[in-house]
Protein backbone atom coordinates (compact mmCIF):
# COMPACT_ATOMS: atom_id res chain seq x y z
CA UNK A 1 0.00 0.00 0.00
CA UNK A 2 1.49 3.57 -0.84
CA UNK A 3 2.15 5.72 2.07
CA UNK A 4 0.39 9.05 1.99
CA UNK A 5 3.12 12.02 1.97
CA UNK A 6 1.94 15.41 3.46
CA UNK A 7 4.64 18.73 3.09
CA UNK A 8 4.04 21.42 5.99
CA UNK A 9 6.28 24.14 5.06
CA UNK A 10 6.94 27.53 6.27
CA UNK A 11 10.36 29.78 7.72
CA UNK A 12 10.02 27.99 11.02
CA UNK A 13 12.20 31.37 12.21
CA UNK A 14 12.19 30.05 15.25
CA UNK A 15 9.84 27.16 15.67
CA UNK A 16 7.05 27.69 17.70
CA UNK A 17 4.17 25.65 19.71
CA UNK A 18 1.88 26.57 17.46
CA UNK A 19 3.75 24.88 14.53
CA UNK A 20 3.69 21.81 16.56
CA UNK A 21 0.11 21.79 17.69
CA UNK A 22 -0.43 21.38 13.51
CA UNK A 23 2.43 18.90 12.84
CA UNK A 24 0.88 16.98 15.90
CA UNK A 25 -2.46 17.27 14.09
CA UNK A 26 -1.29 16.41 10.28
CA UNK A 27 0.11 13.40 11.87
CA UNK A 28 -3.05 12.08 12.01
CA UNK A 29 -3.41 12.48 8.56
CA UNK A 30 -0.40 11.38 6.50
CA UNK A 31 2.41 8.40 7.03
CA UNK A 32 4.68 10.78 6.20
CA UNK A 33 5.31 14.42 6.62
CA UNK A 34 7.93 16.48 5.09
CA UNK A 35 8.36 19.37 6.95
CA UNK A 36 9.98 22.03 4.70
CA UNK A 37 11.84 25.04 5.42
CA UNK A 38 11.98 27.72 2.97
CA UNK A 39 14.79 29.63 1.75
CA UNK A 40 13.66 33.34 1.63
CA UNK A 41 16.48 35.75 0.01
CA UNK A 42 14.20 38.76 0.40
CA UNK A 43 13.77 38.07 4.13
CA UNK A 44 15.69 40.66 6.60
CA UNK A 45 18.28 38.88 9.07
CA UNK A 46 16.26 35.66 10.70
CA UNK A 47 16.94 34.39 14.22
CA UNK A 48 18.28 31.92 13.19
CA UNK A 49 20.42 30.30 10.85
CA UNK A 50 18.96 28.64 8.42
CA UNK A 51 21.41 24.81 9.23
CA UNK A 52 20.37 25.71 12.93
CA UNK A 53 16.51 25.85 11.85
CA UNK A 54 17.00 22.20 10.54
CA UNK A 55 18.47 21.29 13.41
CA UNK A 56 16.18 22.25 15.70
CA UNK A 57 13.16 20.25 13.82
CA UNK A 58 14.87 16.68 13.58
CA UNK A 59 15.92 17.31 17.35
CA UNK A 60 11.98 18.44 18.12
CA UNK A 61 10.51 15.79 15.77
CA UNK A 62 12.21 12.79 16.33
CA UNK A 63 10.37 12.20 19.38
CA UNK A 64 6.57 12.97 17.70
CA UNK A 65 7.77 10.60 15.10
CA UNK A 66 8.63 7.94 17.24
CA UNK A 67 5.26 8.49 19.58
CA UNK A 68 2.91 9.08 16.48
CA UNK A 69 4.27 6.72 14.50
CA UNK A 70 4.97 9.06 11.62
CA UNK A 71 7.94 9.50 9.69
CA UNK A 72 9.70 13.27 9.20
CA UNK A 73 11.92 14.24 6.52
CA UNK A 74 12.81 17.53 6.93
CA UNK A 75 14.23 19.26 3.75
CA UNK A 76 14.77 22.70 2.92
CA UNK A 77 13.51 24.54 -0.64
CA UNK A 78 14.03 27.47 -2.60
CA UNK A 79 11.11 28.51 -5.53
CA UNK A 80 8.00 27.60 -5.99
CA UNK A 81 6.54 25.86 -2.70
CA UNK A 82 4.34 23.13 -5.10
CA UNK A 83 7.66 21.96 -7.40
CA UNK A 84 9.30 20.88 -3.86
CA UNK A 85 5.91 19.26 -2.74
CA UNK A 86 5.84 17.32 -5.89
CA UNK A 87 9.84 16.57 -5.92
CA UNK A 88 9.36 15.38 -2.28
CA UNK A 89 6.46 12.98 -3.31
CA UNK A 90 3.51 14.93 -1.65
CA UNK A 91 -0.19 14.71 -2.34
CA UNK A 92 -1.16 16.90 0.46
CA UNK A 93 0.02 20.67 1.50
CA UNK A 94 -0.53 21.04 5.31
CA UNK A 95 -1.58 24.91 6.00
CA UNK A 96 -2.16 26.35 9.29
CA UNK A 97 -4.84 28.71 10.33
CA UNK A 98 -4.39 30.88 13.17
CA UNK A 99 -7.50 33.06 12.31
CA UNK A 100 -9.58 35.12 8.97
CA UNK A 101 -6.81 37.23 7.96
CA UNK A 102 -4.55 33.27 7.91
CA UNK A 103 -7.71 32.30 5.79
CA UNK A 104 -8.00 35.26 3.52
CA UNK A 105 -4.07 34.94 2.60
CA UNK A 106 -4.27 30.92 2.40
CA UNK A 107 -7.02 30.83 0.07
CA UNK A 108 -5.30 33.35 -2.22
CA UNK A 109 -2.35 30.58 -2.45
CA UNK A 110 -4.73 27.67 -2.58
CA UNK A 111 -5.92 29.46 -5.47
CA UNK A 112 -2.68 30.13 -7.12
CA UNK A 113 -1.37 26.03 -6.27
CA UNK A 114 -4.68 24.98 -7.98
CA UNK A 115 -3.61 26.39 -10.98
CA UNK A 116 -0.42 25.44 -11.21
CA UNK A 117 -0.45 22.38 -9.50
CA UNK A 118 -3.74 20.65 -9.84
CA UNK A 119 -2.45 17.01 -9.03
CA UNK A 120 -1.73 18.59 -5.06
CA UNK A 121 -4.26 19.14 -2.37
CA UNK A 122 -4.40 21.92 0.84
CA UNK A 123 -5.42 20.87 3.78
CA UNK A 124 -6.51 23.58 6.81
CA UNK A 125 -5.74 22.54 10.01
CA UNK A 126 -6.98 25.59 12.24
CA UNK A 127 -4.57 25.83 15.15
CA UNK A 128 -6.00 24.65 18.50
CA UNK A 129 -7.35 27.46 21.01
CA UNK A 130 -4.31 27.11 23.22
CA UNK A 131 -1.78 28.27 20.81
CA UNK A 132 -3.94 30.16 18.62
CA UNK A 133 -2.72 33.66 19.03
CA UNK A 134 1.58 32.59 18.62
CA UNK A 135 2.81 34.08 15.56
CA UNK A 136 6.62 33.31 14.67
CA UNK A 137 6.88 36.95 13.60
CA UNK A 138 5.30 38.11 16.37
CA UNK A 139 7.64 35.38 18.51
CA UNK A 140 10.63 36.82 17.03
CA UNK A 141 10.21 40.24 17.97
CA UNK A 142 9.42 39.72 21.36
CA UNK A 143 13.26 37.73 21.51
CA UNK A 144 14.98 40.63 19.71
CA UNK A 145 13.40 43.01 22.22
CA UNK A 146 14.70 40.82 24.83
CA UNK A 147 11.46 39.74 26.06
CA UNK A 148 10.18 36.04 27.44
CA UNK A 149 9.00 33.58 24.62
CA UNK A 150 8.98 30.58 26.99
CA UNK A 151 5.48 30.08 26.59
CA UNK A 152 5.31 30.12 23.16
CA UNK A 153 8.32 27.58 21.38
CA UNK A 154 9.65 24.42 22.73
CA UNK A 155 12.64 24.34 25.32
CA UNK A 156 15.38 23.27 22.64
CA UNK A 157 14.50 26.76 21.09
CA UNK A 158 14.86 28.93 24.14
CA UNK A 159 18.52 26.98 24.55
CA UNK A 160 19.69 27.87 21.40
CA UNK A 161 18.53 31.30 21.75
CA UNK A 162 21.26 31.63 24.50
Amino acid sequence: MSKLVGFYPGSFDPLTNGHLDVIERACKLVDTLVVAVGINPDKKTPLFAHADRLQILEQVLAPVGRRTDTEFRIVDFAGLMVNAARENGAKLIIRGLRDTTDYNYEMQMVGMNAQIAPDLQTVFLPSSPPVRHISATLVRQIAEMGGDIAAFVPQIVLKALK
